[in-house]
């Protein structure tokens, strides 16, 4: 049934969204809303509260950001504060905020990021302009409720919490209960996520795209490093993200490569937030075409035309697999994904082929990688 609602959808216009907003869908290149906003949008504008479970790069930003665009431009006095984004990595919220900057460009959409690594009074500056959308991370956003004077939240309208799975964990339940007890109970909310935790969670199969090419690679663990070279080697020129476990790891491994004649970045929490936005950056314009991370950039970051992620380190959660798998093969494209599975990491392998189904495994047969 969802599927023959989803065909009848044609337009931003036949969701109900405004026509000054359909026209900053038509600048970003929207011409057809994706399933999670064809499913969303109608139930967002009719003022319901949302849980979102949708893939990655499915649209989900541009399924909260038009209901709550839409809901200030109606607003008769368009107060400040109206609305408030919470994402679990600085990088995240701040694309985000570029999401949100993009639709209101001609309408005079003022927006605020709050993040960690960055001077707290450069954004306090920018509260005091009176934005009308918060993007932020937990922490930081709990700083400026506590430290920065004038400003309140005591008028929100909208709450969104992105990566919402991520959010509900125990890392940041101190600060989004403070968050929670600040904010007003006569609001929407709105949860996203690829992937949902048992607190929210319906009854749903986890999957990933269907244009994702999924395979692994059995190897002895002293020689994981010969294997990755290998990889990228054979699929030189392609544009790759290499996921580690830890912070030493990226920075290590992208040494390596880069002492090898790759064009490798590291990026992880170790980094300062102006040297991990660099490093991004140069990923994004080509410089570089190998970016060698953690999970802090597994989570929702749009990177266009990745064409490959290697899982080096298998990660012990098999949720986080999806997220960064996601990375690649978005927006209908097609991208591949490759697993470095050694003799200790097999019991985690396995939970992650429990949650979406058996990859296929790859050989390395006269200099080519092939499956079986």
């Amino acid at each position: 049934m969802e599927e023959e609602n989803r065909e009848e959808v044609k337009s931003f216009k036949e969701l109900g969204v405004c026509e000054p907003l359909v026209e900053a869908c038509g600048k970003l290149g929207w011409e057809t809303p994706t399933k999670i906003q064809a499913e969303a949008i109608p139930h967002a504008l009719e003022g319901k509260d949302i849980i979102g479970l949708a893939q990655t790069g499915s649209g989900k930003t541009g399924a909260f950001a038009l209901p709550i665009i839409q809901a200030l431009l109606d607003s008769t006095q368009h107060p400040p504060f109206f609305g408030c984004v919470l994402s679990p990595t600085r990088e995240l919220a701040i694309q985000i905020a570029e999401q949100f900057e993009a639709l209101g460009a001609d309408i005079g959409l003022r927006t605020a990021v709050l993040v960690g690594g960055v001077d707290m009074n450069q954004q306090q500056i920018a509260l005091a302009k009176r934005p009308h959308i918060i993007i932020g991370t937990p922490g930081r956003l709990m700083d400026h409720l506590s430290n920065t004077k004038g400003f309140s939240l005591r008028a929100l309208k909208y709450l969104v919490l992105d990566e919402a799975d991520r959010l509900l964990n125990e890392d940041f339940e101190k600060a989004l209960d403070d968050i929670l007890k600040a904010i007003p109970l006569d609001r929407r909310t709105y949860l996203f996520s690829a992937t949902m935790t048992k607190k929210i969670e319906a009854a749903s199969k986890y999957s990933t795209v269907d244009t994702l090419k999924q395979q692994y690679l059995f190897i002895p663990a002293k020689n994981k490093d010969c294997y990755l070279v290998y990889v990228l080697t054979e699929k030189a020129g392609s544009t790759s993200m290499v996921f580690t476990r830890t912070c030493d790891a990226t920075r290590l491994l992208a040494l390596m490569l880069r002492n090898l004649g790759f064009r490798a970045i590291p990026i992880s929490g170790h980094l300062s937030q102006a040297k991990r936005l660099g490093a991004l950056n140069k990923f994004k314009a080509g410089e570089c075409n190998i970016l060698v991370c953690t999970d802090v950039a597994g989570r929702g970051l749009d990177i266009p035309s990745v064409d490959m992620v290697v899982n080096y380190d298998i990660p012990s959660n098999s949720k986080d697999y999806i997220h960064r798998v996601g990375r690649t093969a978005r927006a209908g494209r097609s991208g591949l994904a490759i697993s470095l599975v050694n003799q200790y990491e097999v019991s985690w392998f396995k939970q992650i082929e429990n949650l979406i189904g058996e990859l296929q495994q790859f050989e390395a047969c006269g200099g080519n990688l092939e499956t079986k």
